[in-house]
């Protein structure tokens, strides 16, 4: 009986931490979409919410640090700047963007878009020679951009403008990731852990954003009765929870893809990522009224071809060569979508991994 037993303990913890990845991941998700539609500055929320990552990692740094008794790492200016600062201005660009195009799409067209940004990965994995080259990948590629120009023929919930937007931010996202892939394989460096590199990330990510910010929210903003020309304390401070919860939430998703992966494999936060896209598609319809054709749904499901097709040849190729490929990080931002890019790592390894840091 130990063994049936075993099997189901796993098997409810893995279901309970998915669970509590998508109450995150998709709960960011619509908390993004709904703040913009009465709250029209995406880049001073976005530098709200790098305040409060930045605020919650340095605090959950020192508790990790009282709770083993061993300093964390704390990278000397040269590194920081030769190799964070590329990443973290990728990452701001990336996320600004993301989250600038809620002002003007449907959360199914920017689910949907976002997930391009496989495309652009693999391609700056190519050019940057962490990905193998594989005729293989010619059909991923053509399966994912059939999918999105099938989900975005004649839909009459199209922005161009939003559409360009996410678009761009895949492409930054793609350089992002694999600058980010980069930096965590230099053991030297000791950014294995996703707190430590929130941590060093988000400063450079703040300074980065902010004249963006200024040039094309600052004025308005400063004349705005949401926050410094209020009236009543009351809608203050409405403001600043709506947005602290936008924070907290983008933190723990980062936290929930962290605990799925230590405890699980990377193999199953990918698959549930599958999941969460059609999740985050049905919640859309029902919720808020998107409108989903049969060639929408048509598009979507060739996309999901394709990703899972490549995840599938490199876990098969991984095992068949004995060896693992090096893997894309997962996810520590609210605003990248990009689901199964991750490798299958035995769960030994990451949990060793996981200790390790």
């Amino acid at each position: 009986m130990a063994c049936p037993v075993q099997f189901l303990c796993r098997a409810v913890r893995t279901v309970g931490l998915v669970l509590f990845y998508y109450v995150f991941s998709i709960g960011i998700t619509f908390y993004n979409k709904w703040l913009m539609k009465g709250f029209h500055y995406p880049l001073f929320m976005t530098l709200v919410h790098l305040t409060i990552i930045f605020c919650l990692s340095t605090l959950t740094r020192s508790a990790m640090q009282c709770w083993t008794g061993k300093p964390r790492v704390m990278l000397n200016w040269t590194d920081y700047l030769s190799k964070v600062a590329p990443v973290a201005m990728a990452t701001a660009l990336d996320i600004g963007l993301s989250n600038w195009s809620f002002l003007f799409i449907t959360i199914s067209l920017y689910t949907m878009t976002k997930s391009s940004a496989v495309l652009f990965i693999l391609f700056f994995s190519l050019v940057f020679k962490l990905e193998e080259p594989n005729p293989y990948l010619i059909v991923v590629v053509l399966l994912i951009a059939s999918g999105l120009f099938m989900f975005t023929f004649e839909s009459t919930q199209f922005n161009l403008e939003g559409f360009l937007m996410v678009l761009l931010a895949s492409f930054i996202g793609g350089i992002r990731w694999t600058l980010t892939q980069v930096l965590m394989q230099k053991a030297e460096l000791g950014l294995q852990n996703p707190v430590d590199t929130m941590y060093h990330l988000q400063p450079v990510m703040f300074m980065g954003l902010f004249p963006l910010f200024l040039f094309n929210e600052g004025l308005t903003l400063s004349t705005s009765e949401k926050l410094f020309r209020v009236h009543e304390l009351s809608s203050l401070l409405y403001s600043l929870v709506t947005l602290s919860i936008g924070g907290s939430l983008a933190f723990g998703l980062g936290f929930s893809e962290f605990l799925l992966v230590s405890k699980t494999s990377s193999l199953t936060l990918s698959i549930a990522g599958i999941f969460k896209e059609v999740c985050t598609l049905l919640l859309a319809t029902y919720l808020l009224g998107d409108r989903m054709s049969e060639l929408k749904w048509m598009g979507f499901a060739v996309c999901v071809c394709g990703i899972s097709l490549h995840v599938g040849l490199k876990t098969y190729c991984s095992k068949s060569r004995g060896h693992t490929f090096r893997q894309l990080p997962f996810k520590n931002s609210p605003d990248l979508e990009l689901p199964l890019l991750h490798l299958n790592l035995e769960e030994d390894e990451s949990s060793e991994d996981n200790d390790g840091n």
